[in-house]
């Protein structure tokens, strides 16, 4: 499929009736495999990402990141967003020259939150955080194909869990442009139905979080219509390196290899 293809594809996962999961691989490997188990669309996530050049969350580049994606959009023919953080940028006009480079890199759509990075001031406030969602929007309107953007009201991570104002900037995101609505770590099945009833537009969520993670036919029935992995499948790899490497060095055994793939099982996935 071409790129416009895809984003058309992509777009039509939104529109249900059922919700749809999109995994979040962190190379051309991982999305090779999940390709092969029959997910249909993909997205990065930028822990994974950070994870990959050994830092954490929110210390790469736009170039770096932009970078991973090229990788992971030649391994697959699905659909592929990707988590693009604050947009590498403050102003309006860096997020818009970020949904620029997106498209040139292969996305068909991407995510652009409102948290700031910055420990005494987290959140952009509310006026700046809907200029960025309008900048962001007016490029992917004007791209070629229907580029997906989603918003991200980040205020249950960043110390300020309200959730009528998450609400409040959720709905203005949308009069802005968003194509979808995120609002990560809400904390339970109720406060999910009161932002998938506040917004007419499709609602992400985000499953990794312990405890504040529900089923596809829970989440389905309290409205949501996609549903990502975040980083947890690069933390459930990481966790299965750990145990192993774990074994070899302080017991001296090899048990984690009768629990792996083999190579040619492995191999199937692969191009």
């Amino acid at each position: 499929m071409n790129q416009r293809e895809k984003a058309e594809r992509f777009r039509r996962l939104h529109e249900g009736p059922d919700a749809f999961v999109i995994p979040n691989p962190w190379d051309g490997g991982s999305a090779r495999l999940l390709g092969g188990l029959g997910f249909e669309a993909l997205a990065t996530s930028s822990g994974a990402a950070a994870g990959v050049l050994g830092r954490r969350d929110g210390q790469i580049s736009r170039d770096e990141a932009l970078a991973q994606v090229r990788i992971i959009v030649a391994a697959t023919d699905l659909p592929v967003s990707a988590d693009l953080e604050k947009g590498f940028g403050d102003a309006p006009a860096v997020v818009a020259q970020t949904l620029r480079l997106a498209a040139e890199a292969g996305l068909v759509g991407c995510s652009i939150e409102d948290a700031t990075g910055d420990k005494e001031r987290p959140l952009f406030d509310f006026g700046a955080a809907v200029a960025r969602i309008e900048a962001a929007a007016d490029v992917a309107r004007s791209l070629a194909f229907p580029f997906t953007l989603t918003a991200r009201a980040e205020g249950f991570l960043r110390g300020n869990p309200d959730l009528d104002e998450v609400i409040r900037r959720l709905q203005a995101f949308e009069a802005a442009g968003a194509d979808v609505l995120f609002a990560p770590g809400l904390p339970d099945l109720e406060a999910v139905r009161r932002v998938c009833s506040a917004v007419k537009k499709p609602v992400n969520f985000m499953v990794g979080i312990k405890g504040k993670s529900f089923s596809v036919a829970e989440l389905e029935a309290a409205g949501v219509r996609r549903i990502s992995l975040a980083t947890s499948l690069f933390r459930a790899a990481m966790t299965g390196l750990l145990e192993a490497a774990r074994e070899v060095k302080e017991r001296g055994t090899f048990g984690y290899l009768e629990r792996t793939l083999a190579t040619p099982d492995l191999n199937r996935y692969m191009q």
